[in-house]
């Protein structure tokens, strides 16, 4: 497994398996984020999503909807991507760093979950769900 760095970051897939893209941790950012590559796009989350997401997961007991939409569309209710903006969250709100790249949670956090063995991840086409590992 990729050591999640810059120089070698964890190379993922979205859960229908359609897109490549890339994560890296960047503990020296203020706050410490998670970088996100797609194709020329950069997208940065808060790197406390990790295990915020992960305990959030393991709460809910059951399968969750990943629900993931850009910033300036609504999520779906009770989705990953619905927590992943929420008052309620341990942060407050968006785990987004980005001001206008912020959405996309429920896309590209579960499969780096998923490979760090936290998840259980779907892999359909459309519709995909996430839930904590046993």
């Amino acid at each position: 497994m990729a050591e999640g760095t810059k120089d070698d970051p964890w190379v993922l897939k979205t859960a229908p398996g359609s897109s490549e893209y890339t994560m890296y941790r960047d503990e020296a950012a203020d706050p410490p984020a998670l970088v996100c590559q797609v194709g020329s796009t950069t997208l940065k989350y808060r790197l406390s999503a990790i295990d915020d997401l992960a305990g959030w997961l393991r709460e809910q007991g059951d399968w969750v909807p990943l629900g993931a939409a850009d910033e300036q569309k609504p999520a779906p209710d009770g989705s990953v991507e619905a927590w992943g903006r929420d008052d309620g969250n341990p942060v407050g709100g968006w785990y987004g760093l980005r001001k206008g790249y912020r959405g996309r949670f429920g896309m590209y956090l579960p499969p780096l979950l998923e490979e760090l063995g936290l998840v259980e991840l779907t892999h359909d086409a459309r519709n995909n769900k996430v839930r904590a590992r046993g």
